[in-house]
């Protein structure tokens, strides 16, 4: 990662570099799932839905000829459809085989993970208390997995006080693989303080790079006056790690591209931290490098807590 060069008159910045950042082998995975298609295809490829939540990695995408679409009734027939990474109801896909597309699911497989726990859950006999956001893509996709009305939706502490399931009732509980980890694990603790015999995952929903990467932003935050974090407003993780900063002490801006930072979030600040979510490429980390680097004086220091060598395999249809 590259610095500016000591500039006379830029006061020295320290800049705590968190690692791991950035691309999740979910996202890597799914990027190359419309890349590939749009090579064996060619332009243009169907996407339903952002592929990743990044608008640069979209515009990127949208440049060598992918269309974005928030609905499977936009695809004309006989063209080729990409599901995105966060997951689709099962009625999608069925959609897309009922009219003969041709479709690749980039669902990252930990998705796909709790999509299949929830259709066992269901077949135990169990009703689903979910944990999740309203209305993300992911919490829609892991609904449409089981039949209407075995499910229902816990976002806070208040929700769980609110269920009116006996106490002895059939439950169990899944989550979003995007949350906050402190969040979620006191929210389980109020389940299984109510409901003492509410079955869980064998191991966390919560994906390891949402782990790993709240974990980094904690190593650094508490040395920080201030943490940019690179991702997009709809983006879960990215959210989650503004919070993560912000509960350990430092002040926290979302930011996008190096083009939104404003000068005056750096009166005063000694130390920053700077990490990326998830769907953040590399790219983005160097130009608000690059960006702070013309009004302060940068020195990168990269502290890692955790190395990443996941890789996910693509679908048996661009597995050549």
């Amino acid at each position: 990662m590259n610095a500016p060069f000591p500039q006379p008159g830029k006061p020295a910045l320290r800049l705590l570099l968190a690692a791991p950042r950035g691309f999740c082998a979910g996202v890597d995975r799914a990027i190359e799932i419309v890349e590939r298609a749009l090579s064996r295809y060619g332009a243009p490829v169907y996407v339903r839905h952002e592929i990743v939540h990044n608008r640069f990695v979209v515009d990127g995408l949208r440049d060598k000829g992918a269309i974005f679409v928030e609905e499977l009734d936009e695809v004309p027939d006989g063209a080729p459809v990409v599901f995105s990474a966060h997951g689709v109801p099962k009625s999608v896909p069925a959609n897309a085989t009922e009219r003969g597309l041709d479709w690749l699911d980039a669902t990252c497989p930990l998705v796909s993970k709790v999509h299949r726990q929830a259709e066992r859950q269901i077949e135990a006999g169990r009703h689903i208390l979910f944990i999740g956001h309203k209305g993300h893509p992911e919490v829609i996709g892991t609904f449409g997995q089981v039949p209407e009305g075995t499910i229902t939706l816990v976002e806070t502490l208040e929700d769980v006080a609110a269920l009116d399931f006996p106490a002895d009732a059939a439950l169990s509980f899944l989550t979003q693989t995007t949350l906050s980890v402190d969040d979620t694990a006191e929210i389980v603790a109020a389940l299984r303080a109510r409901y003492p015999g509410i079955a869980g995952p064998k191991a966390e929903d919560i994906c390891y790079a949402t782990s790993n990467r709240q974990a980094a932003v904690k190593a650094i935050a508490e040395e920080c006056q201030l943490v940019l974090v690179i991702g997009a407003p709809n983006s879960s993780n990215s959210l989650r790690l503004v919070e993560v900063a912000q509960r350990c002490g430092a002040t926290a801006h979302l930011i996008q591209r190096g083009s939104e930072i404003d000068e005056a979030w750096f009166d005063g600040v000694e130390t920053m931290g700077l990490t990326a979510g998830a769907s953040a490429p590399e790219t983005l980390v160097q130009e608000v490098i690059d960006r702070i680097g013309e009004f302060r004086t940068v020195a990168v220091e990269q502290v890692v807590t955790a190395e990443e060598k996941i890789i996910f395999k693509l679908p048996r249809q661009l597995a050549d």
